[in-house]
């Protein structure tokens, strides 16, 4: 039983008195109270003030009458706020035991929102012509949270990643390979996704700038791309899934896995877009245009003086949408899926199943990665072109909201950054380019954090071994990348800055691990296996009871940052209940109290802290360290 618990008790109450008064239909709430407030508060009042015609201070006190009334577990006593709010104050002796004793469970947090129903996340999703850069890993860190909290939320998530290997930017790396003389080889100290994004995609886009009449090669290749049978898209098969290759190797370091990769290449070969394309024809959502710009074209009509969108050129190609368009219907399970499954060559590191699609008849395996749900992390940029999808996915499944957009704003670098990392942006945030070469690569970012956690680590620890430093650094490291791309919203261009970042005080994820860290060495110092077994009377300090409270709001938490598709929720919770531990830690000693039954209470909190902290820190992908 969490804080819930008496939440639910004066929601409960509160119908009752209304029905008393004959009043029905009022949506009120009863949410945890803000600081001088009590615990809990409800706005009850000032919906009734209306329909009783009273002040809401006159509704609220009325209300606080009655509820002495009711038959109250967790519930001491009500009261009107002069402001009009209707306040509660918990039990605490009662409320105590019902926390603690649930957060040592290994369910603790869990919620039952998805019934056990499928969702597709799709994320990453990052053209295989090189390496993921910094703005990258926010969709990355972003769509592997949200597969987290929905897992929590009981929902079977099944996360993809679409590789678009048949895309312009693919076809830009083939024809640096195939026709300006790139070796397939890499430099030595290079990983190959590195080398195609800084040198063969950079260099040979620069080429068509120089030479505009190079851009005849790149539209044949791109077509020679979808004819699967052609030497260029063999080629271009073995080369994109080098960087593929090496991709998944910077999301595994990361500690983000998926269940299957799609290949653009095969959904183009599948048949997919043909079947999706007569729906649309026949549900009269594309048109033929005979007249003007897009004369001889299928387009979409746009919306609210929207232009309207090409979906299928007047040469026969089909546009960038018209490929997502029957991928986004395949992952809602609107079409028969044509593909077989195998196993990808390589074993994630958590030893998790990773598929991948694959048109080979002989490869008869059947998976199913659909679901009645999608939730598709791309950025904002692209939110038109979303936009369209989500209807046309709502007009096939007659589900308004079966496929979701989860956008987000892009990442730069703070001046400071971008220059400790080779880009000098004379003073400036640095935005970045994959075209121009102006970006910095994901690897550097983590090498560089991981190099100033491990001199850190070294100067704190001088005692420590090797392998230990190496693991606290690591741990370090993935926390302060993961937690910077989502503790802003999402509609927050975030700037990047590595030393703020790294920081053990404020909003950062190594003031998180160091808080657990400290509660850790607690334990460790006491010589006892905390348990619940204890009495919870003693713990009365306003410090221990806000840490409980804020113990107890971990499934509420996860219940909002589920039904907002939002990791900052969880990530602020984890800040929340850092700040409440420490506070707890400057007033309330732990040991050598002379009182052994106090200490055993305190132990028991502190546990429980370190529990949930590492339940929530999970849900974010961070591992919480024992020292730091």
């Amino acid at each position: 039983m969490t804080f819930k618990s008496i939440i639910d008790e004066i929601e409960n109450n509160l119908m009752k008195i209304l029905a008393e008064l004959s009043i029905s239909d009022v949506k009120f709430t009863v949410e945890p109270a803000k600081s001088g407030f009590g615990d809990v508060s409800s706005n009850v009042s000032f919906l009734l003030a209306k329909h009783l015609k009273k002040s809401p201070v006159e509704i609220a006190d009325l209300l606080s009458g009655k509820f002495k009334n009711c038959v109250n577990t967790l519930v001491l006593k009500s009261e009107a706020h002069p402001s009009g709010y209707l306040n509660f104050f918990a039990d605490w002796n009662k409320l105590n035991q019902l926390i603690l004793s649930e957060s040592y469970l290994d369910g603790f947090g869990d919620v039952d929102i998805g019934k056990n129903s499928a969702i597709v996340v799709e994320h990453t999703s990052v053209n295989p012509n090189k390496a993921l850069h910094i703005g990258h890993i926010r969709n990355i860190i972003i769509g592997d949270c949200v597969s987290r909290i929905l897992k929590k939320a009981n929902y079977r998530v099944n996360v993809l990643n679409y590789i678009d290997d048949s895309g312009l930017q693919v076809a830009d790396i083939i024809v640096g390979f195939k026709y300006f003389g790139f070796a397939e080889q890499p430099p030595s100290e290079k990983k190959f996704d590195h080398y195609c994004g800084d040198d063969v995609y950079v260099k040979t886009t620069e080429k068509y700038e120089e030479d505009p009449s190079l851009e005849e090669i790149r539209k044949n290749v791109l077509k020679e791309l979808e004819d699967g049978n052609s030497e260029t898209a063999k080629f271009a098969d073995k080369i994109t899934r080098k960087v593929l290759a090496d991709q998944l190797e910077t999301c595994w370091n990361l500690g983000v896995y998926y269940d299957c990769l799609n290949f653009e290449s095969q959904i183009i070969r599948s048949g997919l877009w043909s079947k999706i394309f007569e729906k649309l024809k026949a549900m009269s959502l594309i048109e033929f245009e005979n007249n003007g710009k897009n004369a001889g074209c299928w387009v979409i009509r746009g919306e609210d003086k929207e232009d309207d969108k090409v979906i299928v050129r007047s040469n026969g190609t089909a546009t960038y949408i018209a490929k997502d368009i029957p991928y986004a219907a395949w992952k809602l399970g609107l079409l028969e899926d044509p593909f077989n499954y195998e196993k990808y060559e390589k074993l994630q590191p958590n030893s998790r199943d990773l598929w991948q699609t694959t048109l080979n008849k002989s490869n008869l395996v059947s998976q199913n990665f659909s679901g009645e749900k999608v939730v598709t992390v791309i950025d904002s940029r692209q939110a038109r072109l979303q936009k369209i999808i989500t209807s046309l996915m709502g007009k096939f499944k007659s589900v308004p909201d079966a496929y979701v957009h989860l956008g987000y704003e892009s990442v730069t670098l703070s001046s400071d950054t971008a220059k400790t990392l080779g880009l000098d942006t004379e003073g400036k945030q640095a935005q970045m380019s994959g075209r121009k070469g102006l970006y910095v690569n994901a690897d550097s970012v983590y090498d560089l954090l991981k190099d100033k956690t491990t001199e850190e680590t070294q100067k704190r620890h001088p005692e420590m071994d090797k392998s230990e430093i190496e693991k606290i650094a690591h741990r370090v490291s993935v926390a302060t990348l993961r937690y910077e791309m989502i503790k802003q919203d999402l509609d927050k261009i975030i700037t990047f800055d590595l030393t703020k970042s790294l920081s053990l005080e404020g909003d950062t994820a190594p003031y998180i691990q160091y808080t657990h860290a400290r509660a850790s060495r607690i334990l460790e110092k006491s010589n006892r296996t905390p348990t619940i077994d204890v009495d919870f009377s003693l713990l009365k300090d306003k410090s221990e009871i806000d840490l409980i409270k804020n113990i107890g709001l971990f499934n509420l938490q996860v219940r909002d940052a589920t039904n907002n598709l939002s990791p900052k929720v969880i990530a602020r919770y984890c800040h929340d209940l850092a700040v409440a531990f420490n506070s707890f830690y400057e007033h309330c000693k732990v040991l050598e109290l002379g009182d052994e039954k106090l200490e055993n209470s305190r132990l028991c909190l502190v546990n429980s802290f370190k529990l949930t902290l590492e339940k929530s820190l999970d849900l974010l992908g961070i591992t919480a360290p024992d020292r730091m």
